[in-house]
């Protein structure tokens, strides 16, 4: 592993290693906390979403051996990182486990119509020798089932012993092993009662929730990785001799200079030593407008240039750059997000084990202190095991999310994260981007009265040959135009075709005329005056009375945008804002998403951009409208469609709804297993009594969460 380890500015080593194996939160647990004992290394983060450990110490390189070694000696496998054969692993093992899912539902289904004939006939008069043949069809159906669908639990649980530790999934095992161990023997001898429906619902139970958290982290690992696609592969630097040499962007140092071509992405962060013309960094920096840059002037890696080439000097390569502080931002948000899968896992690590000891102690009760054979006595043990099946618990959230989240669909809105309704519903304080948030996408263009309609469809057919915004705003406001042909474009001024001009008041415009408080085009015709066109930012239709209502509901609305003082200052005014701030980097926003979560205040970040992106990760929540940057879709927990913003009123007024729910599941949950559980450990309930008021329970839990369809918002 020393090959693979790098060293920062101040002597200290880095390592980035996948670990193979890794299932719950106990596990992230004992790795930490094994590497903690050592005190050469300052520090050993497991990132539970994406499966990476992160080792950090001062020393000499041969010392990672020593690390990697304590974790292997756990039982895990210990590789370099490499998100692509990360991802290709998790694509194979989320097969897996849908096949796993599809074969335990198929089973539990099939179990289940079959146990209620048996059932029926136990009032109804069946022979012994017709119920016995329909346990052997149960028996035929669910143990090869059980055998497939239950190799994500065995293999991790065999794992685990070997190596001398314990996770979940090892008392998830032992209880499927023994109810269907016990239903077999029960059936070879002709007894009354098999619960081989038992342990296959519990093993689809069990796998919904498996598959579902699965998908949660294959989303959040996906982040990093579409962050890093807006880097270059290749950067051109230029050589002494004035030419030019495309350089991997792994080997461009500080200092070099690289050449920029015009609609090319910079690759590092720099200062410009040649060249003039716009900059796209809306991804990067929410400014609404192209930035015109100059010789003197920083740009950053991500960004565009929508001008004539630059020429840059790098000031920042690789992992230093503005993006991969993104990158790392993002990751170090996701591992504290994690700590509420962390926080699940922990009370189910304590959960089972318990119902498990209590099991093995009715067994030895009733077997060595009551007397009873060990058959009856086993028999006492399994209806503990299966009457304590968590599955109304598994189920307490699970269903209102699932109901939840249709409810809030057919609302054009779409809950991505499987723990985002429990923290919408703790939100009391709501960050706004301003770009494409409060605003619409594009600017609009205003004040076209003095404009006939065939001047207008004149500069669209110009404009319609450029990306600048705009451009796009103006042929957007104009509707389906036919291209001008022969149009060109000077870098940093505009277009240009058959006498005619559209672009800047340098360009194209009247010197002398009074200067525009906004954005402007100019139009300019041989022998006509040159015509303005003005754009402005326009709020969205339902800003003011969406945040009305919001207040409404006891929130604190801030305003944090990446824009310039001007604007924002002029949004925060329109919409009653009285806690805004501009010009903010993607840093910025980040310490004042932490800032009001250390106060203790439960944070949604609304925004759409790229320097969006590790605010909204750090944020209790976050929500971006469809518009959004891919990136900042795909960290958020809501997307929600249309050009209205009461999506973000509607999705936290259902989730605190859902939390209700929730918890009165959950209390259902509990007050069953506080009444059932002493009567299965005094042996008042047999296993196919348990079976049925586990099945009830589930059914209750369920019907409680369909009352959040008659909710109103």
């Amino acid at each position: 592993m020393s090959r693979y380890v790098t060293s920062d500015s101040t002597g200290r080593r880095n390592l980035s290693l996948a670990v193979d194996g890794l299932q719950c939160g106990a596990c992230v647990w004992l790795i930490e906390s094994v590497l903690g004992r050592d005190p050469t290394l300052l520090r050993g983060r497991v990132n539970m979403t994406t499966r990476r450990l992160a080792l950090t110490w001062q020393g000499t390189i041969e010392q990672a051996e020593r690390y990697v070694a304590a974790v292997e000696r756990l039982g895990y496998r210990l590789v370099p990182f490499d998100a692509s054969c990360l991802a290709a692993r998790d694509d194979h093992t989320g097969r897996a486990l849908l096949r796993a899912l599809a074969v335990a539902g198929f089973a539990a289904g099939n179990t289940m119509l079959t146990s209620a004939g048996i059932w029926a006939g136990f009032t109804e008069g069946m022979g012994p020798a017709t119920r016995s043949l329909m346990y052997w069809v149960s028996a035929m159906v669910a143990m090869p089932a059980i055998a497939y669908a239950g190799l994500p639990f065995f293999r991790s649980a065999f794992a685990a012993l070997r190596h001398g530790r314990t996770n979940m999934d090892v008392p998830v095992s032992i209880g499927v092993v023994v109810v269907t161990a016990m239903s077999l023997i029960q059936t070879i001898q002709g007894a009354e009662h098999a619960y081989f429906d038992s342990a296959i619902a519990l093993l689809f139970f069990l796998l919904i929730g498996r598959v579902l958290d699965h998908q949660a982290r294959g989303r959040a690992r996906a982040t990093a990785e579409q962050l890093l696609t807006l880097r270059v592969t290749d950067i051109a630097v230029l050589q002494p001799n004035g030419t030019t040499r495309r350089t991997a962007q792994e080997s461009i140092t500080p200092g070099v200079q690289v050449l920029v071509t015009s609609g090319e992405r910079i690759g590092v962060d720099g200062v410009v030593e040649g060249g003039t013309g716009p900059v796209d960094t809306s991804l990067v920096t929410g400014e609404s407008l192209p930035v015109a840059v100059s010789p003197g002037m920083q740009v950053f890696a991500g960004t565009v240039n929508l001008g004539g080439a630059l020429t840059v000097r790098a000031t920042a390569t690789g992992n230093t750059t503005l993006l991969a502080e993104c990158v790392r931002l993002v990751e170090a948000a996701e591992t504290r997000r994690g700590r509420f899968v962390e926080m699940a896992d922990r009370v189910a690590r304590h959960y089972a084990p318990t119902v498990h000891v209590a099991a093995a102690l009715t067994f030895l009760w009733w077997w060595l202190v009551q007397g009873a054979g060990v058959g009856a006595a086993l028999l006492t043990g399994c209806s503990v095991l299966i009457v304590t099946c968590p599955c109304a618990l598994a189920l307490a959230v699970p269903a209102v999310q699932v109901i939840a989240a249709g409810r809030l669909f057919r609302s054009a809105i779409l809950l991505k994260s499987a723990t985002a309704l429990e923290r919408l519903a703790t939100v009391d304080t709501v960050v706004f981007d301003k770009t494409g948030t409060l605003t619409e996408p594009l600017l609009a263009l205003t004040d076209i009265s003095h404009t006939d309609s065939t001047t207008l469809r004149l500069a669209a057919g110009l404009a319609i040959s450029s990306h600048h915004p705009l451009a796009r705003a103006l042929v957007t406001a104009t509707g389906p135009v036919a291209p001008i042909e022969g149009v060109s474009e000077r870098p940093g001024l505009g277009l240009e075709a058959q006498g005619m001009r559209l672009g800047s008041r340098a360009f194209a415009g009247d010197p002398d005329a009074p200067p525009a408080e906004g954005p402007e085009l100019w139009l300019s015709q041989p022998d006509e005056k040159p015509i303005c066109f003005r754009f402005d930012e326009q709020l969205r239709t339902d800003a003011a009375d969406t945040l009305a209502r919001l207040r409404a509901m006891g929130l604190r609305i801030l305003l944090a945008s990446g824009d310039r003082e001007g604007p924002v200052g002029r949004v925060a005014a329109t919409l009653g804002i009285t806690k805004w701030q501009a010009g903010c980097s993607p840093v910025d926003k980040v310490a004042l998403v932490e800032t009001l979560r250390a106060s203790s205040r439960g944070v949604m970040m609304v925004g759409d951009g790229l320097n969006d992106s590790p605010s909204l990760a750090a944020a209790t929540v976050s929500a971006s409208p469809a518009t959004a940057a891919d990136i900042s879709q795909t960290i958020a927990d809501v997307v929600f469609q249309g050009r209205l913003l009461r999506p973000v009123l509607t999705s936290l007024s259902v989730a605190r709804r859902a939390r209700a729910v929730m918890r009165q599941n959950i209390g259902l949950s509990i007050g069953y297993n506080c009444v059932m559980v002493p009567l299965a450990v005094a042996g008042y309930i047999t296993p196919w009594l348990a079976a049925a008021a586990m099945s009830a329970s589930s059914l209750s839990v369920i019907l409680n969460s369909f009352r959040l369809h008659g909710a109103r918002q």
